[in-house]
């Protein structure tokens, strides 16, 4: 594809890559509307559930991944512990909220690509989009390694602000592995495999404890030590789910091998890359602003500790909701880009219904 052609390409309706069944029942004027209803709702559910639910349990392990360092550091003390929720939630969650809002373009691409029976672009969406984050990741290691001064300028107490910043600089190799990450995630999603990346991310847990762990208690670590483990497991994510993406048969047709149009039509893809970012970051924000004043109240570290267990809990409900919009949004994207608009807008209700109801 050159870089003259428009960065969503124009696709065909009715392709093998997605089941009618949704649209022909939407469709089918001779049913009462209460039936056809009653019949999407079922189809849609199915669909849904098949992604939403391992997609939901991936985002729950990798979160529990960067919580299960906290709980190892918080036996440390009260500094370590208001240190890696300032670290953490401060600082880390900007480049977390960033790159996953950019990486959020390849899940729309890929999607429609997928549904329009265009296996080939999927690839070339997926290198694309690891080429712009990987740029976007260089920005933001500068955001870590002038973390003391910043966090200092904000007024937050020396103490906390030097034991932050050294357990954020190891999660700087962390910001390439979301880079790295996020297009695959979504590269997978928009082909409805997640089970495998679920599988990784629990065999990565336990690997991940048993470190930190010995790291942590055994080897005397500290901080740096826990925050470099951290960085190492995500790491290991990385390159399991790329393997598979490399070794399976299900994504054969969609992984042909690097590719020199990664590097064409940077600038569209970019264009909607920051889109969607920006969207993120600002749900990312609230977050940040309530831990940058927690520290700031007159008992900074018990603030601060008390806060990272809140913050825990209620990402939990966050990662939830995260997954179900990843699904909505495969669905929606298949759905589009196989030319069926009616079932496309049946899924965004359900959807919506769906964290109506649960959260």
């Amino acid at each position: 594809m050159s870089s003259q052609q428009p960065l969503l390409e124009s696709f065909k309706s009715g392709h093998e890559g997605v089941n009618s069944e949704l649209e022909e029942i939407l469709t089918d004027t001779e049913t009462s509307s209460f039936t056809r209803i009653q019949l999407a709702s079922w189809v849609e559910l199915k669909l849904l559930f098949r992604i939403a639910g391992p997609a939901v349990i991936v985002y729950l392990l990798n979160n529990v991944v960067s919580m299960s360092t906290q709980i190892f550091v918080g036996h440390l003390g009260n500094l370590e512990l208001a240190a890696v929720s300032l670290g953490n939630t401060g600082i880390q969650i900007f480049a977390y909220g960033l790159l996953l809002g950019m990486g959020s373009a390849v899940e729309t691409l890929c999607g429609q690509a997928y549904g329009a029976h265009k296996y080939e672009m999927l690839g070339i969406y997926l290198q694309r989009s690891t080429v712009l984050l990987m740029a976007a990741s260089i920005p933001l290691t500068l955001l870590y390694v002038f973390s003391k001064p910043l966090l200092i300028l904000l007024g937050e107490p020396n103490d906390i602000a030097s034991a932050a910043a050294l357990f954020v600089y190891g999660l700087i190799p962390q910001i390439f592995a979301y880079a790295a990450n996020f297009p695959i995630q979504k590269f997978l999603q928009a082909q409805s495999i997640v089970n495998p990346s679920a599988y990784i991310a629990l065999a990565t847990l336990f690997v991940h404890l048993f470190i930190t762990w010995l790291g942590v208690f055994k080897l005397n670590w500290g901080l740096l030590g826990a925050s470099l483990i951290l960085s190492f497991s995500w790491w290991v994510i990385v390159l399991a789910q790329f393997a598979y993406i490399v070794m399976s048969k299900r994504c054969k047709k969609t992984w042909s091998g690097f590719s020199i149009q990664a590097f064409f039509g940077l600038w569209g893809f970019f264009k909607l890359s920051a889109a969607s970012a920006i969207m993120l970051c600002l749900e990312t924000w609230y977050y940040q602003v309530l831990v940058l004043i927690a520290g700031l109240l007159p008992n900074p570290q018990i603030a601060l500790d008390s806060l990272s267990v809140c913050m825990t809990i209620s990402g939990w409900v966050y990662m939830i909701s995260v997954g179900f919009n990843a699904a909505a949004s495969v669905r929606v994207s298949n759905e589009l880009g196989a030319g069926h608009p009616k079932s496309a807008e049946f899924s965004v209700i359900v959807v919506k219904h769906l964290l109506s109801l649960f959260l």
